[in-house]
């Protein structure tokens, strides 16, 4: 009876073995899906390089380098959209919005928001902002609290949104959230 208690212990220490040698190693959750900028530090202040010319204020009107990683499977474009719900519209503020950027992208170089330099990645469209052009348009609140801008990056699950040339940012923004598979966000904040 020993024998028999030893063989069958035996036996079930080697099928606890084998079911762990045998087992899948378990599965690593996806990366991050993150945005990023050498110009602005998550939340922080917003440099005067990036802030619009006009209006009062004095900056250089640079829209930022970004850099992304961990786009969502299945991502066939991207679209970025920087806004200031803090404005004093009732709606916010919506400073950038380019869409239809390449899934093979992961980043745009600093001034890419400038119409003239033609530094988007073979494609992508700048929309209309709510300084009723194309292209960046830095931060630039009235006097007092400091606002939030927010650059948000859609994974989207088409290559392309077919949306008119003066589509609104409101409009191109519905469009891209029914397309979306999930953002990024990078917080910069300015006041004066």
């Amino acid at each position: 009876m020993r024998r028999a208690t030893a063989v069958a212990g035996a036996a079930l220490a080697a099928t606890v073995i084998s079911m762990f040698t045998w087992a899948a190693p378990p599965a690593q959750p996806p990366a991050p899906f993150t945005l990023s900028s050498p110009e602005i530090k998550a939340g922080g202040r917003i440099a005067d390089a990036q802030v619009f010319n006009g209006f009062g204020c004095q900056g250089a009107n640079i829209s930022p380098a970004l850099s992304w990683s961990g786009a969502p499977k299945g991502t066939q474009s991207f679209a970025l959209m920087v806004h200031d719900p803090d404005a004093p519209t009732g709606s916010g503020w919506w400073h950038w919005v380019v869409y239809n950027i390449p899934a093979s992208a992961t980043s745009l170089p600093a001034n890419a928001g400038n119409t003239q330099n033609m530094l988007l990645p073979g494609g992508a469209v700048q929309g209309r902002t709510d300084f009723g052009t194309t292209g960046y348009g830095g931060p630039c609140p009235p006097p007092g609290e400091p606002h939030h801008y927010y650059f948000r990056l859609y994974a989207l699950k088409v290559p392309k949104l077919d949306l008119p040339k003066d589509a609104t940012a409101a409009f191109i923004g519905f469009n891209v959230r029914a397309q979306s598979l999930g953002s990024a966000e990078l917080l910069g904040i300015y006041g004066r």
